[in-house]
């Protein structure tokens, strides 16, 4: 592995044993993943990142002697493939999943003392799991609550494979079958602004319908939720990196491909600042207009689709106060602009104090509202949700801007996404983009990375490691 040292010439112009090599571009999840899929089944893999860091929209940077993540990320029991990648990295025991799922609620529009209700699951069969929980959720009305479960019902009953879902957005169907505007805030919209990056209304129906089945309705345990205790960059950056360190991948950050080109031996040329490399297979595992203007010609019939794939941001506020404010490690917040705050100061490294970071999904109308109007918000609604900020000062405050985080799960998206192949013979695709089925989650960027490495597996002829596809069968 390289941090970028190696002279640009190393290597220029070495080909690989035929057959057996692999570049990877791009050193986000789906890359990392694929790298590792192939070595481990013995394929010589170099992954290229034009960062100076891996993990991709996933990761840590310093603040002063804070350990920063860029923003908070979760995964739910059900994400079997970004478990069997903590495993792979060595990094389970950094993130653990709750014992069971129980989200604390904070409504701000009703009184003091009166604020607080929980989603929360029992040990029984789907979907009564949830019925207990449902029937004690002080935030809707007890019609309002039987709707849902109707409505859960119908959702449970819905077919994934069928692509006419995906033409339909999730709130006008959430909406047909009885939910109230509350009903959508209080509950449907409290998980799937989280999950998808949208309100109901801009979702697509299949996405969401994935989401909820697969989260909510699929398992009494699939919905618990796990998160790093650990920076990102513990994780996706140094474990990641000593994973493919001992599986012999060759890394290279800071090396932004420049050209991925059929060569005069039917394999493919990867052209990088004072490099090419050779290889007889390439995983392009970089955003959509990344991989857009990387493709050579003829490599995806409609090339252009790609860039119809539209993308959504995320806004995330840091704030760090002089002593401590919250008890609960996270809770998610009605009735006020703030969504999710998470308690990160000892993920962080903080001394004294707390850090808490708060993190706004489908922020458009505020992604690039300055910081301090963010402050001036922000600060005055955490003292309507924690009393105890009321008192506290405030040290720092900073926000972090993600303005393409993920695509927009908008209807009919799903005809845009790729799948891992291309028109291109030793040419695929991985990116959480990619036609995984899932939204734009760790989880499915995981996913795509298995897909794009079982791909390029069985045109070199190379087996699968079995211990790769193990979340399939947990899954």
């Amino acid at each position: 592995m390289s941090d970028g040292s190696r002279p640009p010439g190393a290597n220029a112009g070495t080909p690989r044993p035929a057959g057996r090599s692999a570049v990877v571009v791009g050193g986000g999840l789906a890359g990392i993943t694929a790298a590792l899929a192939l070595a481990d089944a013995g394929v010589q893999v170099t992954l290229l990142e034009g960062r100076p860091r891996l993990g991709g929209l996933a990761f840590s940077f310093q603040r002063g002697e804070l350990t920063v993540d860029n923003g908070q990320h979760v995964y739910l029991r059900c994400c079997t493939a970004y478990r069997w990648f903590l495993d792979r990295i060595e990094g389970s025991a950094l993130a653990p999943l709750q014992d069971r799922l129980d989200v604390p609620v904070v409504d701000v529009a009703k009184p003091e003392g009166r604020r607080l209700g929980r989603l929360r699951r029992d040990p029984l069969p789907v979907p009564l799991h949830l019925g207990r929980g449902l029937a004690r959720y002080p935030h809707l009305s007890l019609a309002e609550r039987a709707a849902v479960g109707r409505a859960a019902l119908a959702l449970r009953g819905l077919d994934l494979a069928d692509p006419a879902l995906d033409t339909q957005d999730f709130g006008s169907w959430l909406a047909a079958h009885g939910q109230s505007a509350r009903a959508i805030e209080a509950l449907w919209d409290l998980v799937g602004v989280a999950t998808l990056n949208a309100v109901a209304g801009d979702a697509s129906l299949g996405l969401a319908a994935m989401v909820f089945k697969t989260g909510l309705l699929s398992d009494p345990g699939a919905a618990d939720i796990g998160w790093a205790r650990v920076p990102l960059g513990e994780l996706h950056d140094r474990l990641a990196r000593k994973a493919l360190d001992s599986a012999g991948v060759r890394t290279e950050v800071r090396t932004r491909v420049t050209s991925v080109l059929h060569d005069e031996n039917g394999g493919w040329s990867v052209q990088v600042p004072g490099e090419r490399l050779h290889a007889d297979a390439v995983v392009l595992a970089v955003p959509q207009r990344e991989t857009h203007d990387l493709l050579p010609p003829g490599a995806l019939r409609e090339p252009g689709r790609l860039l119809e794939i539209g993308t959504a941001p995320i806004l995330n506020i840091h704030v760090v106060y002089d002593r401590k404010v919250l008890a609960k490690p996270f809770f998610a917040a009605l009735g006020t602009p703030v969504q999710w705050v998470f308690d990160r100061t000892d993920a962080s490294g903080l001394r004294e104090g707390q850090y808490l970071a708060l993190s706004q999904s489908a922020a458009r109308e505020e992604i690039d509202t300055p910081v301090a109007d963010l402050r001036e918000r922000y600060l005055a609604e955490l003292e309507r949700l924690i009393p105890a900020t009321r008192a506290a000062e405030v040290r720092d405050f900073f926000v972090t801007r993600e303005r393409t985080a993920t695509f927009a799960p908008t209807p009919g998206v799903g005809r845009l996404r790729p799948g891992a192949r291309t028109e291109a013979p030793g040419l695929y695709l991985a990116g959480a983009w990619t036609a995984t089925g899932w939204p734009a989650t760790m989880e499915g960027a995981v996913r795509s990375g298995v897909s794009a490495a079982d791909a390029v597996l069985n045109a070199l002829g190379r087996p699968r490691p079995s211990r790769l596809f193990a979340f399939e069968e947990a899954a």
